[in-house]
């Protein structure tokens, strides 16, 4: 594909807005099955070092003045450090996850007791397939909806109806992207929200209702794609990105925005990055 020229540099003043994260630490971290392109349990991991690059990404929403949650990892359940994939909150409404691969299946319970236990009242759990997160990218006024290979498509209604808010459906195609948040998110939300996706991981339709939506969204190439780039976490200004990103950073800066880049490498085994080890409270 060909890669749209970057504009000019934006010289408006990006604006960072403190944001609250729910993360897992990695204890258990493995790849013992494999659920996605990424994953290959006959690969060596090493949870130490998951939980150092997890450490560095805490650290780092921190540092930028973020509030982070942490909730307790469970034994048997080596992909709960990917956070993002358990609820979808919006103005307080919680909607859980269901999830697709039984290996994961029971993550979802974990969190639903955690929001419990801390006094969330409107959370639902949902009766289709839905890995949260994973597939849900919330602009502030919609919420872009994934779907091809992990969540149902008539999850995205049933969104809709629990959470209140107007739902876009998009279709993946390619495995390796097998979540919305492998191959899109959120710079900016608000009025005039901004994203940052692949092209080539949407179906033709997809495109043109991204390209319809987002007609100045920066748009990634292929090597970007491939280390999970577009697993991003953006406040607004400051855009937390993996280390190998460095085409996507450039164009990212050129907007305005400041990048900044951690090594996940580890959790890449498992076809994770920052995104992916974050939910947002919203």
């Amino acid at each position: 594909m060909t890669v749209s020229a970057a504009p000019a540099v934006d010289s408006s003043a990006k604006i960072p807005t403190a944001r609250h994260y729910l993360m897992c630490p990695p204890k258990h971290f493995a790849v013992e099955y494999s659920i996605n392109p990424w994953m290959d349990p006959s690969s060596p991991v090493d949870t130490d070092l998951a939980m150092s690059q997890w450490e560095g990404l805490k650290q780092t929403y921190e540092r930028l003045g973020h509030a982070v949650d942490v909730i307790d990892p469970q034994p048997g359940l080596p992909d709960m450090v990917f956070s993002a994939n358990s609820a979808t909150v919006i103005d307080g409404r919680v909607l859980g996850a269901r999830f697709r691969a039984p290996e994961r299946a029971a993550e979802a319970e974990h969190f639903r007791r955690w929001f419990t236990a801390r006094g969330y009242r409107d959370l639902v759990m949902p009766t289709r397939i839905n890995e949260a997160e994973g597939d849900f990218a919330w602009t502030g006024g919609l919420l872009l909806a994934g779907t091809g290979f992990r969540t149902d498509p008539e999850a995205h209604a049933e969104a809709q109806e629990v959470l209140g808010v107007p739902v876009v459906s998009l279709r993946l195609t390619d495995p390796r992207y097998y979540h919305l948040d492998t191959a899109l998110f959120v710079l900016e939300r608000g009025e005039n929200p901004q994203i940052a996706y692949y092209p080539d991981a949407f179906s033709a339709g997809s495109r043109r209702v991204l390209e319809r939506l987002f007609p100045n969204a920066v748009v990634a190439g292929a090597e970007d794609a491939a280390c999970l780039g577009l697993n991003g976490v953006s406040d607004g200004r400051n855009v937390v990105l993996p280390l190998e990103a460095t085409a996507l950073a450039e164009q990212l800066t050129a907007r305005g925005y400041e990048p900044i880049m951690l090594d996940i490498s580890e959790l890449r085994k498992s076809g994770g990055g920052p995104k992916c080890c974050t939910m947002e409270l919203h």
